[in-house]
């Protein structure tokens, strides 16, 4: 049996081997070693709540909140701390493990941060996993937050570093891996991972994953969303990627950053079930539940359970670990698809 290695060095070459893998080989490789870290029928369920809507400085092209897109969203002041909390408890008795909480800012003001740390406590204190996306931080800001119990922070790198620059131009690639650096460094887990669908190439997809995969310790969760083209935004008009193509992403995420957590984001409302469970064969095993994300729809928690029902999955358990390494379940032996070929 080959023991799958965890690595920081991947090649461009390497991740484009694998986008040009048969797919049928490819989602085998994804599911073998899905199954050497994970329960392949668990998938963690989350919840997120936008706490303050719209006016984002950002100019992000698929964002209804930033101020720069012509959308019908209005600004919003941050929500109170007993109204999220609130929303928090439907949450968790609706079976989420983990909530989301994000705001439509380029950085978090320090008059708000009370009220921050104050929804944070307060769902961790209700037994769920915490996260936050508030857009960059300080060092000292990641620290208030870590120390106020914030168990993840979302900040996605969205693409590769070429093509980033025709997505957003008011803040650098840089900028973002500056921000999960001092995520790391005050304590808190990484949830960073991207957006398919923007009009990139390949070639930047895979980029965007060899990024991730080389940092010096992998995301703990990786988001890949399939694009929602919202009108009014930069990219309204731009073609979805077929869905092996979005599929094939979530497999190498997989193969690259096997103990991290993939979770298929936002985009499931478009996703037939069919695709949805190749999604999870290949690797993903968290998604976002409720009626709506930020802004845009996600299926209801009816439909979700039907499908769940249909593929035997159930809920991942709040703060559960990943194995180390483990015997692959079901009796699927590991292999080494390379030499397989060889």
């Amino acid at each position: 049996m080959t023991t799958q290695i965890i690595r920081h060095d991947w090649t461009a070459d390497e991740v484009q081997d694998l986008f040009d893998l048969p797919f049928n080989d490819l989602i085998f490789e994804a599911q073998t070693i899905h199954r050497k870290f994970f329960n392949p029928n668990e998938v963690q369920m989350c919840q997120l709540l936008s706490i303050k809507t719209g006016g984002c400085p950002e100019d992000c092209g698929y964002c209804s909140q930033s101020a720069f897109a012509e959308s019908d969203l209005g600004a919003s002041k941050l929500m109170d701390v007993e109204e999220v909390l609130s929303e928090a408890r439907k949450a968790k008795d609706g079976g989420a493990t983990r909530y989301c909480m994000g705001a439509a800012w380029r950085s978090p003001k320090d008059r708000d941060m009370e009220n921050l740390k104050a929804m944070i406590s307060g769902v961790r204190d209700m037994g769920m996993e915490t996260c936050a996306t508030l857009g960059m931080l300080t060092a000292d800001q990641a620290q208030e937050l870590a120390d106020a119990g914030l168990d993840y922070y979302n900040h996605n790198i969205d693409t590769s570093e070429e093509f980033y620059g025709e997505i957003i131009t008011t803040r650098t690639f840089q900028d973002r891996l500056d921000t999960l650096d001092v995520v790391r460094e005050s304590g808190m887990k990484v949830c960073c991972g991207g957006i398919i669908g923007m009009g990139e190439k390949i070639l930047d997809r895979a980029e965007m994953l060899r990024t991730l995969a080389n940092l010096a310790t992998h995301p703990d969760s990786i988001p890949i969303n399939q694009l929602i083209a919202i009108p009014g935004t930069k990219l309204e008009n731009v073609n979805l990627p077929h869905s092996i193509d979005f599929v094939r992403c979530i497999a190498v995420a997989r193969i690259m950053m096997p103990r991290s957590t993939v979770r298929l984001s936002a985009g499931r409302e478009e996703m037939s079930d069919e695709m949805q469970a190749l999604c999870f064969f290949a690797g993903a095993n968290s998604i976002f539940v409720g009626d709506e994300l930020l802004t845009t729809d996600n299926p209801g928690r009816d439909k979700d359970a039907a499908l769940m029902s249909k593929l035997g999955i159930e809920a991942l358990p709040a703060f559960e670990e990943p194995a180390l390494d483990k015997e692959p379940t079901n009796n699927l032996v590991s292999h080494s698809l390379h030499e397989e070929r060889a």
